[in-house]
């Protein structure tokens, strides 16, 4: 009897994963004129970037630095060759979420809004901690961090603030000379919502990036499972909705200086963690 019931409970269960996959692949996912998300180039990684959470561009060799959530390990990973993986440890566990390189510097960012400036003098690694006021006293997370447009700030935008309601999203930046961080700009969320045609979710980024062609901030949300886009004064340009089944849970973002986009997937509940790569139509490379 017990093994009749299991039966049936798996048979419920194939079903209704079946209908879920089935809707989605009746959804349509449009692409954006610049990129084609439906059909990124995918390059899975190696089991010990599951949690992989951030990621930066590096140029002189084609290869991307990411972190992951859990642990003070920083990791350069060579897109054309997946597997040949360098690692460095940077701090002790702790919940770590973004990593921007500006000029010869990492900025890894906390959930709380702590900061670790990373720098390598050769094979020698310093770190400088920076801690975001009152972290340990406010309800605040964070996911996203980006260099501005000149590179001249490190931005962090909220995840969750205390201090932000469900229409508008808060953003701080980090002073080099003065060693602390300096809120930013608020952004209103109703043009948003009204393109998504839906106020039932707070907007929640995950990461955040500005494209070195366009000079337009691009924002993920892996909650919401869209990108949407500022235009240099600021206004929403465009929503780009994401098939799930692609973008399972991305969670790190960034762009070579040629524009092209490049996104981060943790592994979920199977698979493989990967890196998902949008070349820039509009190079016509």
């Amino acid at each position: 009897m017990l093994s009749s019931k299991l039966t049936l409970s798996f048979i419920l269960l194939s079903f209704f994963f079946l209908g879920c996959n089935s809707k989605i692949e009746k959804e349509k996912f449009e692409n954006s004129s610049t990129f084609n998300f439906t059909k990124p180039k995918i390059i899975n990684l190696p089991q010990s970037l599951n949690e992989i959470s951030g990621i930066a561009y590096y140029p002189k060799d084609t290869s991307v630095f990411a972190i992951i959530d859990e642990d003070g390990l920083m990791f350069k990973i060579s897109l054309n060759k997946a597997d040949d993986v360098k690692e460095w440890r940077f701090d002790k566990k702790r919940d770590f979420e973004d990593i921007v390189l500006k000029n010869n510097t990492f900025y890894v960012m906390v959930s709380n809004g702590d900061m670790d400036k990373i720098t390598f003098n050769g094979d020698k690694m310093s770190v400088a901690q920076v801690d975001f006021p009152n972290a340990s006293k406010k309800v605040n997370e964070f996911e996203s961090l980006y260099a501005s447009a000149d590179s001249s700030k490190i931005i962090m935008l909220c995840k969750q603030c205390e201090d932000d309601k469900k229409s508008k999203l808060s953003s701080y930046y980090f002073s080099d000379s003065a060693h602390q961080f300096i809120p930013y700009k608020t952004t209103e969320t109703e043009s948003l919502f009204q393109k998504i045609g839906s106020k039932k979710d707070k907007i929640k980024p995950s990461a955040a990036a500005i494209n070195p062609v366009t000079k337009e901030l691009y924002v993920l949300c892996s909650v919401n499972k869209f990108i949407y886009v500022e235009d240099t004064e600021g206004k929403i340009k465009e929503v780009i909705k994401l098939n799930p089944v692609l973008y399972k849970q991305p969670e790190g973002m960034t762009f070579t200086p040629t524009g092209d986009l490049i996104i981060s997937n943790e592994v979920n509940t199977e698979g493989y963690a990967n890196l998902l790569l949008l070349k820039n139509q509009k190079t016509g490379k």
